[in-house]
């Protein structure tokens, strides 16, 4: 073949492979996975000398858990074109994911002898240097971060460790002197010079260390910290005890390392019978301080909670969390908690009124809210709370309070007259909940008094009195609805039994009961609860309701006979 149809063939192959690759880019913007994957395969048969459709391949076979076919395709992408930064990276990962680290160290090195700027290389050369133990691997990597970042103390004291893991004590020393005497005004790497001595072995001179550092720096967090680790070891059961409150109550030490030795000082207290003496006195000198986050106060609430404590002692911690974090919903709920335990409907009422504020889209401070202003007689109020409480509703909100929400919703409508609304809030409650038995008995108790759907009236008490065959309200309810639907003898064995689980009889049972005995014919009887209705009708605090009772009571008994009102 001669030299000018080498070179035809050649053009022509490399035409053919552009037009496969070009098609198969265009399959896969597309989303025509399946038909990219297939021409990409048809390029590497076409020219195997091209690095993109191994490249592309690599990404298809690793998303059908083809590792092998994978791995070997970026391989031969990254060896077509050794100087791709893309492809050497891409390899490099696909060498971790099989936890391949000498082979994935190999091609960063490669990778950063080519990009001596690639900090971010480096970084991951030291992770899988330490990974495999090869720790002068990894202090040399650190030294060429060193020169592009300079000296640190993150990168000194990562040298230092390495030292120390290749048991090369002197030089692990060595190394954080070196920083701490680059800034000897500095008494943090005087610390972490100190922490070096002592992990290899030189206590003494460490702790001669820590003593200066908090003679010079009193608050000195590191100085401190050491110290106390090590009296709690090593040192002075005493000595520890007043280093711990010291600790404790420096303004240097962060939230995390009070939480830290709290909760040390928690166990430690258990393993030892639980007296919560020294836990609480402790708890009360870092809350006297100016707190710049609740932490410690919801620990020392959570202790207390442990510990049984009163709840107006516990209260007081949670009322130091609001102030200083008024949207910790959870400190905020354990109030409400317990001012309901207490029937004390003002404080739910004030604490929800700020929850509000802090917490718009936390559904049950809207509840409680609602529910204290509706056991104040408070409607137009709870009525307000519970509607703009509806917006915060959504498919994550607790089952059981969304219901009770809706149910009350219902209830203070009734009240204010609005059946027709009432009703629909009714149906959302048993949509979320349809076994709400107290919805349910409302519900069915006021479709009977309107007299409308009374055969799903009936259905909805039958479900309240099988879960609580014993509940006389359930059941005077499902007797009336009988006794509605002209079922009068059904209603009396209902009314019966109502009469025999009730040990302190309403006005309004007893006349149901005289109405549905006169019409069953025992007229005697039914003037009887007549009577007796309104007897306890008069015990009652007048009310215009009440005065209605009465008068239509009073002229059952005077006519002998039922009355449709």
């Amino acid at each position: 073949m001669t030299g000018l149809s080498v070179v035809a063939q050649t053009v022509s192959m490399s035409r053919r492979y552009d037009a496969f690759f070009l098609e198969a880019v265009c399959e896969r913007a597309k989303g025509n996975n399946d038909a990219a994957f297939d021409l990409l395969r048809r390029c590497v048969e076409i020219d195997p000398s091209k690095s993109e459709a191994y490249f592309y391949l690599s990404q298809y076979y690793g998303a059908l858990k083809l590792k092998d076919q994978a791995l070997a395709c970026v391989e031969k992408a990254a060896s077509i074109e050794p100087e791709n930064a893309t492809y050497q990276e891409n390899l490099a990962n696909a060498y971790i994911n099989l936890h391949q680290y000498d082979k994935a160290a190999v091609v960063l090195e490669r990778l950063y002898d080519q990009r001596r700027d690639r900090e971010d290389v480096l970084g991951i050369l030291i992770q899988l240097y330490e990974e495999q133990h090869e720790y002068e691997a990894a202090i040399k990597t650190l030294a060429k971060l060193e020169t592009i970042e300079g000296k640190s103390e993150r990168l000194s004291y990562a040298k230092s460790n390495f030292y120390t893991q290749l048991g090369d004590k002197k030089a692990a020393i060595a190394e954080m002197k070196h920083l701490a005497d680059q800034y000897p005004n500095d008494q943090n790497y005087r610390g972490l010079y100190a922490n070096t001595l002592f992990v290899n072995g030189q206590k003494k001179k460490a702790l001669e260390i820590y003593h200066d550092i908090l003679r010079l720096e009193p608050e000195n967090r590191n100085a401190l910290m050491a110290l106390l680790a090590y009296e709690k070891d090593e040192g002075d059961p005493e000595r520890a005890a007043a280093l711990t409150e010291q600790v404790l109550l420096s303004k240097n030490v962060t939230s995390q390392d009070r939480i830290l030795l709290m909760r040390q000082e928690i166990g430690q207290s258990e393993q030892e019978g639980g007296d919560s003496t020294r836990v609480l006195y402790l708890f009360h000198r870092m809350l006297e301080q100016p707190q710049m986050d609740a932490d410690v106060a919801i620990l020392c609430a959570t202790y207390m909670n442990l510990k049984q404590m009163p709840n107006d002692s516990i209260s007081a911690v949670l009322q130091q969390v609001l102030k200083v974090a008024p949207d910790h919903a959870a400190a905020r709920l354990q109030l409400v908690s317990y001012a309901w335990q207490a029937d004390d409907m003002n404080s739910i009422i004030s604490l929800c009124k700020d929850a509000r504020q802090y917490n718009p889209d936390e559904m049950a401070f809207y509840y409680y809210q609602g529910i204290a202003y509706y056991k104040q007689e408070k409607l137009e109020e709870a009525l307000d709370a519970f509607q703009n409480g509806i917006s915060v509703i959504n498919q994550q909100s607790d089952v059981e309070i969304v219901s009770d929400f809706y149910a009350v919703m219902g209830d203070i409508l009734h009240q204010k007259g609005l059946d027709k609304e009432a009703f629909a809030a009714y149906d959302s409650c048993l949509a979320w909940k349809d076994d709400n038995i107290g919805c349910l008995n409302n519900y069915a108790y006021y479709l009977s008094e309107k007299e409308i759907l009374l055969d799903k009236a009936e259905q909805m008490s039958y479900r309240t009195i099988k879960a609580e065959p014993k509940n006389p309200t359930y059941l005077d309810t499902y007797a009336w609805i009988l006794f509605k639907e002209g079922r009068y003898a059904e209603a009396k064995i209902y009314i019966d039994q109502t009469l025999q689980c009730d040990s302190d009889t309403s006005s309004v049972l007893l006349e149901h009961a005289g109405d549905i005995y006169y019409y069953v014919g025992e007229k005697d009887q039914a003037l009887t609860y007549w009577q007796q209705a309104l007897t306890r009708a008069a015990e009652v605090p007048p009310q215009a309701a009440a005065e209605d009772r009465r008068e239509i009571l009073t002229r059952k008994i005077k006519l002998k006979k039922y009355l449709k009102e």
